[in-house]
């Protein structure tokens, strides 16, 4: 099944551009900025959107600006306008759970995201697809809010936005709705990542 809406989360305002938590945003500003496209406010959609054409497939990209916790709302609406089924969304997010430098893909779930947990409430199913970016993790879980809300150190920043760019070369089998291809080549880890640790269990 082809992906028609590839959603970027992440906070809005000049405050979170460079932190942790905006690192979907991240993504999606650099597929257009690879694609030469502009997003544009759109009310209805409670965010930034453009519509896209690639592999012959249409689709559309959004970043949210309803603030992380309230990701849904804007999700639904697009998705409810376009007739778009859950499965047909690609979910691009900061991941606490793994390094960062690492980037996975999979289908179904939210785990402890509240992003995705209210993506999760609002469109009522779990089979969404998504784009996990490593972000790491504080190694407290009362520090969690306070780390995500800040700007990673800067060979944190390298090792995320490598990560984005690796992640963005997979982009034209997302589009072709080749998501099997897509995590192979985003799982099969090059010699120079073997010493990142294995994704947590």
């Amino acid at each position: 099944m082809a992906i028609k809406l590839i959603v970027g989360l992440g906070n809005p305002g000049n405050e979170y551009v460079k932190t942790r938590h905006n690192a979907g945003f991240w993504w999606i500003d650099e597929l257009c900025r690879n694609e030469r496209i502009s997003l544009k406010a759109e009310k209805k959609f409670h965010g930034h959107a453009a519509r896209m054409t690639h592999s012959g497939q249409d689709l559309w990209l959004l970043q949210p600006m309803t603030f992380m916790n309230a990701s849904g709302k804007a999700v639904q609406a697009l998705a409810t306008f376009y007739k778009i089924q859950p499965a047909e969304i690609l979910v691009v997010y900061d991941e606490l759970d793994l390094l960062p430098g690492t980037v996975k893909m999979k289908q179904g779930g939210s785990g402890s995201h509240n992003g995705l947990r209210d993506i999760v409430a609002h469109l009522g199913a779990t089979d969404f697809w998504r784009l996990r970016i490593g972000i790491g993790h504080p190694g407290d879980r009362n520090a969690v809010i306070g780390y995500v809300l800040q700007a990673p150190r800067a060979d944190e920043r390298d090792a995320i936005e490598d990560s984005i760019t690796r992640s963005l070369k997979v982009f034209p089998d997302i589009a072709r709705g080749d998501l099997q291809a897509a995590m192979l080549k985003l799982h099969t880890r090059p010699k120079v990542d073997t010493d990142l640790k294995e994704e947590k269990k």
